[in-house]
């Protein structure tokens, strides 16, 4: 049985769609290059910050991009949370696992210290494991290593774990890391993607997590009828 869930954290847990663009955008603006339609932005999401600064970025304009990095993360710290918030049902579905002693963790290629206070204040009454986010010296999803770093985190093993996620890359890191890949359908990337890169389960809302983990699933983690 399933007794730990890792969750992504932007597009699973946490709508912060516009916050990134409106933050990418105004970097963009002050420098004069084109800006991008919010929705374009769940492309470039999910993949760590420096990715999404490279994809955002005209790609025939020379610039130092360390620059541009450090500008951006110290902005994005400085702004916090301005529209972000829980999509419909995660803070309840949340409560009501951690009350029948589900764990949970956030394993998440956002910055570390960006991460770790958007959870604490979204979700402060919600006692996670674990909250990690990308670090220098730590590989990025889908390298499995924070996800069993959460497992461990938890108290279980590998394969008592499900990880949540709405990309690719949370379905790549779930089977690397020996986890049951759920895709979390209402995100940034869609059931297509999700299933294309070996989700196991495709939840079109959060609501539906309970009733996945009370069904029985075997070693390969197929669900058994």
């Amino acid at each position: 049985m399933i007794k730990a869930i890792i969750f992504d954290l932007d597009g699973t847990l946490v709508d912060t769609l516009e916050d990134l663009s409106v933050l990418i955008n105004g970097i963009l603006h002050e420098r004069g290059w084109p800006e991008h339609p919010i929705q374009a932005y769940r492309a470039m999401v999910g993949r760590g910050f420096t990715r999404l600064l490279s994809a955002a970025a005209p790609r025939d304009v020379a610039f130092n991009f360390d620059e541009l990095y450090d500008l951006a993360l110290s902005r994005y710290a400085r702004m916090g949370i301005v529209t972000a918030a829980p999509y419909p049902g995660v803070e309840q579905t949340l409560r009501d696992l951690s009350s029948t002693g589900t764990r949970f963790a956030v394993v998440t290629n956002k910055p570390d210290d960006i991460a770790k206070a958007m959870v604490a204040k979204i979700f402060p009454d919600i006692p996670f494991a674990l909250v990690q986010g990308g670090m220098d010296g730590k590989p990025l999803k889908p390298d499995p290593s924070g996800a069993l770093e959460a497992a461990a985190a938890a108290g279980v093993t590998a394969n008592e774990c499900a990880f949540v996620g709405d990309s690719d890359i949370d379905m790549l890191t779930a089977i690397a890391a020996g986890m049951l890949p759920v895709g979390a359908s209402w995100g940034f990337r869609g059931k297509d993607e999700l299933l294309a890169a070996g989700a196991r389960i495709i939840l079109r809302s959060i609501d539906e997590l309970p009733d996945v983990l009370r069904r029985p699933i075997d070693e390969e983690h197929r669900l058994l009828k």
